[in-house]
């Protein structure tokens, strides 16, 4: 595979599978999405090597090394040797949370019936 040495970040995160298309990660920049070193970064921002990545994709903001440039997308299995993932314990549990409790709490009377309160209702009036 061909060393690049001026990479884009956009081109980049898109190499290395952290979004889908270009045009993806492109936005995520221009949205302040992802910085470096605190700063929010254009996505034409010429990254190197060793540079701390930060990604906020809701609700955890990642972390990612940068060891190696590359300009292509590659396999799955081939984006270790390029990144290291470093997100903290931390970020990694509030995904676990939300997958776990994805309901969250509405006070009674408010807004439309759940599923559950609708077949309450239904079978009130149907006696």
């Amino acid at each position: 595979m061909k060393k690049d040495t001026n990479v884009r970040i956009d081109k980049f995160l898109w190499s290395v599978r952290v979004y889908k298309t270009r045009s993806q990660a492109a936005d995520a920049c221009k949205k302040g999405r992802v910085t470096i070193n605190d700063v929010q970064i254009k996505p034409s921002r010429i990254i190197s090597v060793g540079e701390v990545v930060f990604v906020k994709k809701t609700p955890i903001v990642y972390s990612y090394i940068i060891l190696d440039l590359l300009g292509n997308r590659v396999s799955a299995k081939l984006v270790a040797n390029y990144i290291n993932d470093i997100t903290p314990k931390e970020e990694l549990d509030k995904l676990d949370l939300n997958k776990r409790g994805g309901f969250y709490y509405r006070e009674k009377g408010t807004g439309r019936p759940t599923k559950k309160e609708r077949r309450i209702i239904d079978s009130i009036n149907e006696k």
